[in-house]
């Protein structure tokens, strides 16, 4: 048995909860991704449930709800990160309020429930957090449960909650004193990567005061710059040689500091001159910045990435690559990748499961999520030959999109 097998074996081993001692394997951590996500009230969600792959495609009408889809797993992870907390991730969201589906009545509790695993066990871990708010509008946390393999780890309110509600300002997978029996949870949230390179905040002068790993971009090559320089190097030359495909006048692309200490991307371009010309951050093209972006977080292997819109300022023709990409990365890596996406190009890979795309439909009552694998007339036009982007062109589309071409008539 290898050490880190002896090590898993004893995390697993202490795990008990009023069942008496739980015999269970070593963890199989290979390959670990949210098979399962579960919501209540959460945003344009009053329920929702349904079951994750390694590779999925979130598809739907603007304002349809798929950026607060995604933020269900940035909410996690914002739990656990540095700086973070409970708390703090609620504030960022405006409070509970405004976090609560409009929709919701009865029951206004907010609640999310993921299941970590693989292939081989889908269920291995289980999250559950469900909170509100008090009568001071503070969030409280109404329940927290953590389960290995169906066995209880952790549920909360436990006594010390009942006679200290203080307590239920925090969750414990915030908390390292007393999160020993389920890190493995906690860090699998902290590793999750969020990225949506706005290129105006790259190019800006001052653009990383106040930010660190700003998904936005804001802080982006300050995060190359902290990169060890052996694995910056390799991946800016497999970046550029990637980038050809988009940027063919592009040779090199390197990074170097000012001297004020600001580090600046800086590429090579063919040109009149015999040796070529170089350009910075601020000349590159907004599809270039936004494709460097995309490729230096799809080469990072850590945690499931979450990506918006990727097609964004990008050619059709390199566009229609982007799921192989992630295809490549999984076999690789292993690594679960969600995506958003309006781009027909995306969708017409003919490698793309019906399972592996959730489509989000606004009703009354808040939207609906599903995968596709359970609409039979989605299938039936896949199976005559249709390709995927076609078939949900016009259920993704606004009924009355062509209103817009009388504005100021």
């Amino acid at each position: 048995m290898t050490g880190t097998s002896r090590i898993i074996r004893a995390q697993a081993g202490n795990m008990q909860e009023n069942a008496g001692r739980m015999e269970v394997d070593p963890l199989e951590r290979k390959n670990m991704r949210f098979t399962t996500l579960q919501g209540g009230n959460w945003r344009n969600f009053t329920s929702f449930a349904v079951g994750l792959q390694p590779r999925m495609f979130l598809v739907g009408p603007n304002a349809s709800g798929k950026s607060n889809f995604l933020d269900c797993f940035r909410f996690l992870s914002e739990i656990v990160s540095v700086g973070g907390g409970f708390e703090s991730a609620v504030a960022k969201r405006g409070g509970v309020s405004m976090i609560r589906a409009l929709a919701a009545r009865r029951y206004p509790s907010i609640s999310l429930r993921v299941t970590l695993g693989n292939d081989s066990i889908e269920n291995e871990w289980t999250y559950e957090l469900k909170f509100k708010q008090d009568n001071n509008r503070r969030p409280l946390i109404e329940s927290e449960v953590v389960q290995y393999r169906g066995n209880d780890v952790l549920r909360r309110p436990d006594k010390e909650d009942l006679e200290d509600s203080e307590r239920l300002r925090q969750t414990h997978l915030e908390q390292v004193n007393v999160n020993r029996k389920f890190r493995i949870v906690a860090d699998f949230f902290a590793n999750l990567n969020y990225m949506h390179i706005v290129p105006q905040l790259v190019r800006e002068p001052d653009r990383s005061v106040g930010k660190k790993n700003d998904p936005f971009g804001g802080d982006f090559l300050e995060q190359i710059a902290r990169t060890p320089k052996k694995t910056q190097d390799a991946r800016l030359r497999k970046i550029a040689d990637a980038l050809k495909v988009a940027v063919p006048q592009l040779m090199k692309l390197e990074l170097e500091t000012d001297i004020r200490g600001v580090p600046h991307l800086k590429g090579k371009y063919q040109h009149w001159r015999p040796h070529g010309a170089w350009q910075r951050e601020d000349q590159f093209s907004d599809g270039t910045l936004r494709l460097l972006g995309l490729l230096w977080a799809v080469a990072d292997s850590r945690g499931p990435l979450l990506l918006e819109e990727p097609e964004l300022s990008l050619h059709p023709e390199v566009v229609r690559h982007i799921p192989q990409m992630f295809a490549r990365v999984q076999r690789r890596s292993g690594r679960q990748v969600l995506v958003s996406s309006h781009s027909p190009e995306i969708l017409n890979d003919s490698g793309i499961g019906l399972n592996e795309v959730l489509i989000l439909e606004p009703k009354s009552e808040g939207t609906a999520v599903s995968t596709l694998s359970e609409r039979d007339d989605i299938r039936t036009l896949r199976n005559a030959g249709i390709p995927l982007g076609d078939v949900l062109k016009d259920s993704t589309a606004p009924e009355e999109a062509g209103q817009i071409s009388f504005f100021a008539g």
